[in-house]
């Protein structure tokens, strides 16, 4: 048995040119893809999404992804063919994406259907803002946001199903919720607040009560 000390070194690619090397170049449909403007089809995607991840990065590059989700129709508001708009909700506060944003306008946006194993990603730079006239139409529960995420969108494109079919997101047989423990332990194991016990915390996270707090 190779000891890890024995063990050879691992191959690490460090050029574009090794890169294509080992995994080819894309397909003509692939390469040419990328939109600069909303299509009727963005816009019907993005309706239908009650579901994406941002991803940031602060002026250092240590990067974040964070979930965002809404009621499909009200995750996302289209301020015209170049610019979106996501509500913030309430939520633990960090805020690590908006942090970095302040540093980096940059972000990327992965938005999801449920079922479908494409995704529309969307590339641009964004901003904070504090009210604008379309906060009205975010509202959701009669609750306006208090904060929103404006982009404007640079690139876009559909991503292809691939790793969902791969993952077998979608198919329920293949759901294995109880194979981690649940959210009230993790956070009791290793999320610790003083004075704060397991079953305290599994009040908390019980589905009636943790969904008070959503908006």
């Amino acid at each position: 048995m190779t000891s890890e000390a024995s063990a050879p070194a691992p191959s690490v690619i460090t050029t574009p040119e090794q890169l294509e090397a080992l995994l080819g170049t894309p397909a003509e449909r692939a390469r040419t893809k990328e939109r600069s403007r909303l299509t009727d089809i963005d816009r019907a995607w993005l309706a239908a999404s009650p579901f994406c991840v941002l991803s940031t990065a602060d002026a250092s590059g240590r990067c974040d992804a964070s979930p965002k989700g809404d009621p499909a129709g009200s995750l996302v508001h289209v301020v015209d063919d170049t610019t979106i708009a996501i509500a913030e909700r309430p939520g633990n506060r960090r805020v690590d994406g908006y942090r970095n944003l302040l540093e980096n306008p940059h972000v990327g946006l992965l938005f999801v259907v449920p079922g479908r194993g494409d995704t529309l990603r969307v590339n641009g730079r964004g901003r904070l803002v504090t009210d604008a006239p379309f906060f009205d139409d975010m509202a959701v529960r009669g609750r306006r946001p208090v904060l929103a995420l404006v982009v404007s969108v640079e690139t876009l494109f559909f991503h292809c199903a691939k790793a969902f079919r791969r993952s077998r997101l979608w198919e329920p047989a293949s759901w294995t919720p109880d194979a981690v423990p649940a959210r009230a332990v993790i956070a009791h194991e290793l999320e610790p607040v003083a004075g704060q016990g397991l079953a305290e915390l599994e009040d908390y996270y019980r589905p009636e009560n943790y969904d008070r707090g959503l908006y």
